[in-house]
């Protein structure tokens, strides 16, 4: 399910096991400490494992998560020994939130609550973590773009502006998010509503617009199917939204 190489050698400092036979999916494994143990969550097809990343012993896992197809969102750790896992495929899976816990010498992964596909799910982007907050793309009903608390209730949502499966950020207080035709849109990082400031048509027929954006030194970097730009946005950023 994972391992660890030495970038000097290539050889092997640890495998972990993998005694549900699982297949990894498209997520990444994400970081995490817990109760004085640093481990890599791992989200593959047999479930939902934490591996210890100074020997790759299996310190907890659980199958709650319900693996259809792949799971492309990695998983996103949380305060408190929580985990947000999120999909879209099938329109069956929605969400879920883990609780670890620490029972005598050992971890163990609790089912918080599960959140049905209307309420949350997503395809191919990792929700953001930001002001106590989750931020992401709900692929049910066109992909508004919502705002969760930590319990999976639904602060805000966009509205008119739908973005599919497309890519979002926070930056300097702001959300950019680009919707599948290439339509990108700049709004207030706040969890009190959703509050668009401005769009901008950066690909003219854009298709399947759905790379991770990049940002450095004020400027933007998004792609569509064939095409890439790069936008100054430095000047919104530090408050001048025209």
């Amino acid at each position: 399910m994972a391992g660890a190489v030495d970038s000097k050698t290539g050889k092997d400092i640890w495998r972990s096991p993998n005694p549900r036979h699982g297949r990894m999916t498209n997520g990444s494994h994400m970081q995490m400490e817990y109760a004085g143990q640093r481990c890599y969550v791992c989200c593959g097809s047999g479930g939902v494992a934490g591996i210890s990343a100074a020997d790759g012993k299996l310190l907890w896992d659980t199958t709650a998560w319900p693996e259809q197809f792949a799971t492309s969102p990695s998983p996103v750790v949380l305060p408190e020994g929580r985990i947000f896992l999120s999909s879209g495929y099938g329109n069956k899976v929605g969400a879920l939130m883990l609780q670890l816990k620490k029972v005598g010498d050992a971890l163990t992964a609790e089912t918080a609550f599960q959140l049905r596909p209307k309420q949350f799910n997503s395809e191919q982007q990792t929700p953001i973590f930001y002001q106590g907050h989750l931020f992401g793309i709900r692929k049910r009903g066109g992909g508004h773009l919502v705002c969760l608390d930590l319990e999976g209730t639904t602060k805000w949502d966009s509205g008119k502006d739908r973005f599919g499966h497309g890519p979002y950020m926070i930056a300097d207080g702001l959300i950019f998010a680009m919707g599948n035709h290439g339509k990108l849109a700049m709004a207030e990082a706040t969890v009190e509503s959703y509050r668009p400031l401005a769009h901008c048509q950066v690909f003219q027929d854009g298709v399947d617009a759905w790379g991770p954006m990049a940002m450095v030194g004020g400027r933007l970097i998004v792609r569509d199917m064939t095409r890439m730009a790069c936008l100054d946005v430095a000047a919104a950023s530090q408050g001048d939204s025209k």
